[in-house]
């Protein structure tokens, strides 16, 4: 019998051609026009980014809709996530689709669900969808050709509309001249023919159609942007750098030395512009449990509410599908904010920050130290251990015993949201998290300076693994 289906922090993900198949395809979306069905929603979004077989599983998807009556509205196209998401919103549809894996290496594929406005299904919805998920299924894909012949699919310009947003919503000509001194690496992602047309002098990286992405996971994190980095440190004409993940809900940015910024930077800069720049002075703050506790600081000094939840931004879309939410976001790099979708959008998030440097005429190195002014220095890295079960098991239940020290550094107080969370005597914290999607414990880790992030990193691992 085929593997039950389960979806992680962020949709159902797979390898191709081992789990992920036209048939587990073809039986995720057979659950998802069941769902629609029993709720009598007639239309569904349909978008796939730039990994192998894109437009095969999303044939092959359509294909399932139709079948039940489903209208189905399709780029023919690689998309980004965010752009399935508005088209939801758009073409007022009841769900939207996406073939995606997001950041995972280039052997996964994957499948997003979207709700009707504009966000992640939330986790209700998605157990409802995996539980109607068959074991298997009579139901055969068929062609483009032969869907157009029922007369319930059509076939749209998701990007177009997504641009025609864009401009409506931010000053481009405010924005235009920074592009001669932006690097934008698209990883060979979905992002890469929007930012071509709304910046064509940027100078660009990876930015063509390889669904084997260079034989690197298109993650946005400082060390698979090594070539971006680079670029700016050599090249004088160049000021900043923006990244985007494979399909491009992501983000990361470089500063004019080539250093990083993180998620964690990037969210207190996006709090400072939008309150005291764009005068939005209410509404929540909705973060995931890995995020910087700097965060929570400045929400404070803005008289904001702050919350936080379990990791997998489906949790935090909950939140912004029915309360005021000003800024929401992830340590991974996925953020939204007030006044577009509720949704990650790793496009709309550089543009925001784009818009930020062309306001005030500042460098991102010196709107970073702005914002360190107010709630203090720090810095922070990631650390993904690739290990057995056995071993990421008996770190996970070294967590669980409780811990009350790493070597020589105490302690002070510890938290199991998701993961296991400690705050340390030294003013930082550090979480030790399983991977929801991959293979992977994951170790995170704040503290002063870099040296002091790596020595935490280094005597976490020695506590867990003996290594």
């Amino acid at each position: 019998m085929p593997a039950k289906i389960k979806f992680g922090t962020d949709g159902w993900r797979a390898i191709i051609a081992n789990d992920y198949t036209v048939e587990g395809v073809m039986r995720t979306s057979e659950g998802a026009a069941l769902w629609m069905k029993e709720r009598q929603l007639d239309k569904v979004v349909i978008g796939y980014d730039c990994r192998f077989g894109g437009l095969m599983f999303a044939t092959a998807a359509a294909s399932v809709f139709c079948h039940y009556g489903i209208k189905v509205v399709m780029d023919k196209n690689f998309v980004s996530t965010p752009m399935v998401s508005l088209g939801a919103v758009k073409y007022q549809a009841g769900l939207g689709v996406v073939i995606t894996a997001s950041h995972n290496p280039p052997t996964y594929n994957g499948f997003k669900l979207k709700a009707k406005y504009g966000g992640p299904s939330i986790p209700k919805e998605v157990s409802e969808v995996e539980d109607l998920i068959p074991d298997s299924t009579r139901l055969q894909m068929k062609t483009l050709v032969e869907l157009e012949e029922t007369g319930l699919i059509s076939f749209v310009d998701m990007e177009d509309m997504y641009i025609k947003h864009v401009e409506s919503s931010f000053d481009l000509p405010l924005i235009a001249p920074l592009q001669g001194q932006m690097a934008y690496d698209a990883m060979y992602g979905a992002g890469q023919n929007v930012m071509r047309r709304l910046f064509p002098q940027s100078h660009l990286l990876h930015a063509e159609y390889n669904p084997g992405f260079g034989g690197t996971a298109p993650e946005p994190i400082d060390r698979n942007l090594k070539q971006l980095s680079e670029a700016i440190r050599t090249d004088d004409n160049l000021t900043f750098g923006l990244a985007n993940d494979g399909d491009a809900d992501r983000i990361g940015m470089y500063d004019e030395d080539g250093v990083f910024v993180d998620s964690h930077r990037i969210l207190l800069l996006l709090l400072k512009y939008l309150v005291e720049y764009k005068g939005l002075k209410s509404g929540k703050v909705v973060c995931s449990f890995s995020v910087t506790d700097k965060l929570k600081k400045l929400a404070n000094i803005y008289g904001l509410e702050y919350v936080t939840t379990p990791i997998g931004f489906k949790y935090i879309a909950e939140y912004m599908s029915t309360d005021d939410v000003l800024l929401a976001g992830e340590e991974s790099g996925g953020i939204a904010v007030k006044g577009h979708i509720p949704e990650r959008d790793g496009v709309w998030t550089g543009l925001l920050l784009m818009e930020y440097m062309a306001k005030t005429g500042k460098s991102l190195k010196e709107l970073t130290e702005d914002v360190f002014s107010q709630v203090g220095k720090f810095d922070y890295y990631r650390d993904d251990l690739h290990l057995t079960e056995e071993q990421k098991q008996t770190a996970v239940a070294k967590c669980k015993a409780g811990i009350t020290s790493f070597g020589d550094i105490k302690v002070e107080k510890a938290e199991d949201l998701d993961g296991y969370k400690y705050f340390l005597d030294n003013g930082g914290w550090l979480l030790i998290r399983a991977s929801g999607t991959e293979p992977v414990l994951r170790i995170y880790a704040q503290a002063e300076d870099m040296s002091e992030v790596r020595k935490v990193l280094d005597v976490a691992k020695e506590t867990l693994l003996g290594a």
